[in-house]
C-alpha cells in the first residue's frame, strides 16, 4: 500500500491494482496493458513503452463475449486489462477517456469513437461496469490517479484534461483528481454514442445527453443474465421439489411426482419468469414504486392464474392447502427476482434500497417458508 499527500494535507492510501500483467509493487514503475488480448491490433511506441493499439471496428469475436456475457456466460471474467490503450493513431493532443475495464463498457466506448484518435485510459472495477463500479467505489479516485501514474499518462500527453463519464461521478471526486494528478476531470455525456458531437462542440452536451434512461430496450437486455441466474438455482430446486411431491399421496409416489411434482415445477418457472422478464417489460405499468412491490403484485397475479389452471385440473379432489401455498412462495420468489433490477434504475437510490430491503427481505423469506410448509403439509392432506 502506498500513500500520497493532496496538497490541502489529505492523505491518501492508493493500493497497487494487480492487473493481471505484473502489476508494478514498485510506485515509479510504469504497468502498460498486455499486447497480447485478442482485440490488440497493433502498438504505439511512446515515452513510456509500447501502449497496445485497438481499433473502433469490432470483430465477431467481440460481438461473440457480448451475447456471451448478455447470458451470463463468463460474465465476471469478460474483462480488458487495465492500463492505457490507443484508440487509431492518437499524438500527445488526443483527449483522454476513461471507463471500466469491463469488456462490454471498453467495447461501446471504442466502437463510439470510428475514425477517430484517441487515448483510453481503463480502470480496475473487477470487471464491473462503469455506474455500478462508482456507486461501490472500484470506479474511483483513488484507482483513477493510481492507474494515471502506473501508466504515465502524464508523460504521453501534453493537456492535463481527462474525459469521464457522467455516471461515474458518484465515484470520483473531480478536486482530488486534480489536486492528486494536475489532470482535470470533464464529465461526457451519460452514453457513449453521444461522445462524437460532445468533442466536437467544445465539451459540451444537449440536456438528452446527460439524462438517464430505462426504456423498454435498456430493460430487456438485462432480462438474460438474470433469467439464467435464478435458472441455474432452479435447477437444484425443481427437481427436489418434484421428488417431495410424490410424498404421502394415495395415488402412488410416482403418480404424484407427475402431477403435484411437475405442478410445482411451472409454478416455480412462472415465478421465475415474471420476476425476471415480466417485471423489467411492465415495469412503468405495475402498481407501486418498490420493486418489491412491483414484484410482488405480478407474481400475486401469476399465483392466481396458476391456481386457477390447478384446481381445474384437480376435478373435485382440491387440495386447498396446497393451493394456499403458491399464493406465498410464487410471490415471494418474484419478489425477490424484481429487486435485481433496482440497480439499473433511474428512480432508485441506494438508501431507498437498503431502506426496502430491510422489510422486503424478511417478509419474502417469511412468505417463502410459510408457502414451503403448507407445501409441504399438503403431500400428508387426504384429498
Amino acid at each position: 500500500m502506498s500513500k500520497q499527500t493532496s496538497s490541502d494535507g489529505l492523505e491518501m492510501p492508493f493500493k497497487i491494482i494487480d492487473s493481471g500483467r505484473g502489476a508494478p509493487q514498485d510506485p515509479n514503475r510504469i504497468c502498460l496493458p498486455g499486447l497480447d488480448q485478442k482485440f490488440v491490433t497493433g502498438k504505439v511506441d511512446t515515452a513510456v513503452g509500447k501502449v497496445p493499439r485497438v481499433s473502433a471496428d469490432l470483430t465477431l469475436t467481440d460481438h461473440w463475449g457480448t451475447f456471451r456475457a448478455r447470458w451470463g456466460v463468463g460474465r465476471m471474467h469478460y474483462t480488458v486489462d487495465p492500463g492505457l490503450y490507443a484508440l487509431g493513431h492518437p499524438d500527445d493532443r488526443a483527449p483522454v477517456v476513461v471507463t471500466s475495464n469491463y469488456k462490454m463498457s471498453f467495447d461501446r466506448l471504442r466502437e463510439a469513437l470510428p475514425g477517430r484518435d484517441a487515448w483510453i485510459l481503463v480502470l480496475d472495477t473487477q470487471g464491473i461496469n462503469v455506474w455500478c463500479a462508482a456507486g461501490k467505489g472500484s470506479f474511483g479516485t483513488r484507482e483513477l490517479v493510481e492507474r494515471l501514474r502506473s501508466n504515465g499518462v502524464a508523460q504521453i500527453v501534453s493537456h492535463r484534461r481527462l474525459i469521464l463519464p457522467q455516471l461515474a461521478g458518484p465515484g470520483v471526486a473531480a478536486h482530488q483528481v486534480q489536486k492528486l494528478s494536475g489532470f482535470k476531470v470533464v464529465f461526457g455525456p451519460i452514453r457513449a454514442k453521444d461522445l462524437p458531437y460532445f468533442l466536437d462542440n467544445g465539451l459540451s452536451a444537449r440536456p438528452e445527453m446527460r439524462r438517464k434512461t430505462f426504456d423498454l430496450g435498456e430493460r430487456v437486455v438485462l432480462i438474460p443474465v438474470e433469467l439464467v441466474q435464478a435458472l441455474k438455482a432452479a435447477l437444484i430446486v425443481i427437481p427436489v421439489m418434484s421428488l417431495v411431491g410424490g410424498l404421502g399421496g394415495r395415488p402412488g409416489f410416482w403418480n404424484d411426482v407427475r402431477d403435484a411434482g411437475m405442478f410445482a415445477a411451472v409454478a416455480l418457472f412462472s415465478a421465475i419468469l415474471a420476476g425476471s422478464a415480466g417485471v423489467p417489460v411492465l415495469l412503468p405499468w405495475l402498481p407501486g414504486r418498490a420493486f418489491s412491490t412491483k414484484g410482488f403484485f405480478l407474481g400475486l397475479v401469476a399465483a392466481v392464474l396458476l391456481i386457477l389452471w390447478r384446481g381445474f385440473n384437480m376435478m373435485g379432489r382440491v387440495n386447498w392447502i396446497e393451493l394456499t401455498a403458491w399464493i406465498f412462495l410464487v410471490p415471494a420468489v418474484t419478489a425477490y427476482l424484481a429487486m435485481n433490477f433496482t440497480g439499473a434504475s433511474t428512480y432508485t437510490s441506494l438508501s431507498g434500497v437498503k431502506r426496502e430491503m430491510r422489510w422486503a427481505v424478511p417478509a419474502e423469506i417469511v412468505a417463502g417458508v410459510v408457502g414451503i410448509g403448507l407445501w409441504v403439509g399438503s403431500r400428508f392432506y387426504p384429498n
